[in-house]
């Protein structure tokens, strides 16, 4: 249910702000809307998998918290972000 070490590290190397860049809010989205699909997928065959549907909505809204942040500090990259990631709002 949760992704590989390989492709953590293509999506901070494709989101990332600069070299060595593993912190940044669009790296944290990225990732975080990885797991989220891998869960989504997860939940379309194991439908009364209630205790991972409550980690599911933790991470929904970890990236809502980091969204609204980077939409505060830079619109721009909020929304080169969501539109990247295929993020509807």
């Amino acid at each position: 249910m949760s992704i590989t070490a390989e492709e953590k590290t293509r999506l901070m190397k494709e989101y990332a702000t600069k070299e060595g860049d593993t912190g940044s809010p669009e790296v944290q989205v990225a990732i975080l809307t990885s797991r989220i699909s891998t869960l989504t997928e997860h939940f379309k065959t194991h439908k009364k998998d209630n205790h991972s549907r409550r980690g599911l909505l933790k991470l929904v809204a970890q990236r809502r918290k980091l969204l609204d942040y980077l939409k505060a500090k830079n619109e721009d990259r909020y929304r080169d972000l969501i539109k990247s990631l295929g993020i509807r709002r």
